[in-house]
């Protein structure tokens, strides 16, 4: 099959415990640019398809995280820092010496832990509604943490299947999804769903998962991460959130805060988005596409026109 913006190209990158899958999307002329899309807690390269046909003269190189998609069989433990080290492999199999990374949700979080451990390899940061700790009810304890964090999520991920299109059926009625379905999320989707043919379950492993959720309110090892990078760093805020509710992620009060802490973070509301949406419609790469680019930009400017006819002649 020929490769597309819409079909990646897969590939199997060597890791502690086995192999990472990888999706690649290679623009028709080879690109000098590279951008790293790490998806979120529960997702798969194939989040990322609208953002890749955005961004069509750009190599994409978008993994499935440990314990997702075509990664889930590979060991634990898991946390940031152990995704960190997966997605400098993957740099180091691709030969990529500068890359502007941009993660969603969890994917953030991994962002934020590679961009502080590889600050000349990651030249730039962008975070879609992800990637600062996210604050926690009052008086939540360590034994509710993954409910409080991902409990919708997790029940899904405990759930079985008899066939696709229940599956299917599932997501077209989450109110994440149910004014946005498209092609891309069928894709999605349908990638998500492994197991015997009358016991169909998401290929996200709740254990990696619930292991994961821990780190995302953790203030105590990541905010020093954060505070310690250099580089350009973008978030991107969803006014709604994971089940298209009101109550976004993160709210207006809660971004203030962080932008007080980390000086260096540079905000921008995306708006008519919710938790998901933001990078999964063509509505919101719409909407994230410019500050995406502008990062691109900034991290990885294009040779000018002069320079380049100057060094071939």
């Amino acid at each position: 099959m020929d490769v597309t913006m819409s079909e990646p190209r897969l590939r199997r990158v060597p890791v502690r415990g086995g192999e990472l899958v990888v999706g690649v999307w290679e623009p028709e002329v080879p690109a000098d640019r590279t951008i790293l899309a790490i998806h979120g807690i529960t997702a798969s390269h194939l989040a990322w398809i609208s953002f890749a046909e955005e961004f069509a003269d750009v190599r994409i190189i978008a993994p499935d995280l440990r314990g997702r998609g075509g990664s889930r069989d590979l060991p634990g433990p898991w946390g940031m820092a152990q995704h960190a080290a997966d997605m400098q492999a993957v740099l180091d199999e691709f030969e990529v010496d500068r890359a502007l990374v941009v993660g969603h949700s969890m994917g953030g979080f991994v962002t934020g832990t590679l961009a502080a451990s590889e600050p000349d390899r990651v030249v730039g940061a962008v975070v879609v509604d992800g990637g600062l700790p996210i604050p926690l009810p009052e008086g939540t304890t360590d034994a509710d943490l993954p409910d409080a964090l991902i409990g919708p999520a997790a029940e899904r991920l405990s759930m079985t299947f008899t066939d696709a299109e229940q599956y299917r059926e599932f997501w077209r009625q989450h109110p994440a999804f149910a004014a946005s379905w498209s092609e891309a999320i069928d894709r999605y989707v349908t990638y998500d769903l492994v197991g015997d043919p009358a016991h169909l379950r998401s290929a996200s492993s709740l254990q990696a998962v619930t292991q994961d959720s821990l780190e995302l309110q953790d203030e105590i090892e990541y905010l020093p991460r954060l505070r310690s990078l250099t580089m350009p760093f973008h978030f991107l805020r969803a006014p709604r959130g994971m089940l298209g509710q009101e109550h976004a992620l993160y709210s207006p009060v809660q971004v203030e805060h962080w932008r007080r802490e980390l000086p260096r973070m540079v905000v921008h509301e995306i708006p008519g988005v919710n938790h998901y949406t933001i990078i999964m419609t063509r509505t919101g790469v719409d909407g994230i596409a410019p500050v995406v680019r502008m990062a691109l930009n900034e991290a990885l400017p294009l040779p000018r026109a002069d320079a380049v006819e100057g060094h071939v002649n």
